[in-house]
């Protein structure tokens, strides 16, 4: 948008602390609701919104797609793709979180949390049976599960063998993942078909129809074609 010589505002969410810089100014945190954030886009005379949040963003999403109708304004959603279980993964679908904690077995030992922070209070009653080893963005302010479980803090893109390193050097026999879609974590996924582990995938939540795209390319062809 920037190169094109497009004016926008490219809004974070405020979750993730080291944010990559972006050449539009930016603003940070939520918007207080449908109501807030049906203001903002009036009061900055917004004429367009691409909703680029993550999959399982879905509160912001759907007050996107409110706040848009309200005031008749185009929204398309950029969404990667989710990925797509091939021959040799070992998937188990669960529909949430809770889902998730539910459907560990007692042999699973050692487990590696690739879900962020926001969800792991479910895992908390599970940490006398399971090892967990979890992978974050940013450096916590306070443990975010009981000792002696392990945290990572790392960015990605993941490389494969990296993450065969990973699951074999914390001996690793279960992953729980969202279907985040993309490829920056998707090396775990390779790894865990590689080694032959069990992988309880948390799908999408579900989100009303609205016009959607997966690439920027297509974000910015459905821009000019509107401007």
């Amino acid at each position: 948008m920037h190169a094109a010589g497009i004016s926008g505002i490219y809004s974070f969410a405020g979750a993730t602390q080291s944010r990559r810089e972006q050449a539009l100014p930016t603003r940070v945190g939520g918007f207080g609701g449908i109501d807030g954030l049906t203001k903002y886009l009036q009061a900055h005379r917004i004429s367009h919104v691409i909703d680029a949040t993550h999959p399982f963003a879905a509160q912001m999403s759907r007050h996107a797609i409110e706040a848009c109708k309200a005031l008749g304004i185009p929204l398309l959603s950029m969404e990667r793709p989710a990925w797509q279980a091939m021959a040799d993964d070992q998937w188990t679908h669960v529909p949430d979180m809770e889902a998730a904690a539910k459907a560990l077995q007692s042999q699973h030992r050692h487990v590696f949390l690739a879900i962020g922070r926001k969800q792991l209070p479910v895992f908390v009653p599970l940490s006398e049976l399971h090892h967990f080893v979890l992978r974050v963005v940013d450096e916590p302010q306070a443990p975010l599960l009981p000792a002696p479980h392990e945290l990572i803090v790392a960015r990605g893109p993941f490389q494969l063998q990296d993450e065969l390193a990973l699951l074999r050097t914390h001996a690793i026999d279960c992953i729980v993942s969202k279907n985040a879609g993309g490829q920056d974590t998707y090396a775990k996924i390779e790894a865990a078909r590689q080694l032959r582990l069990p992988v309880i995938m948390v799908n999408r939540p579900s989100l009303p129809e609205r016009t959607q795209c997966a690439t920027p390319e297509e974000a910015m062809q459905w821009l000019r074609g509107r401007l």
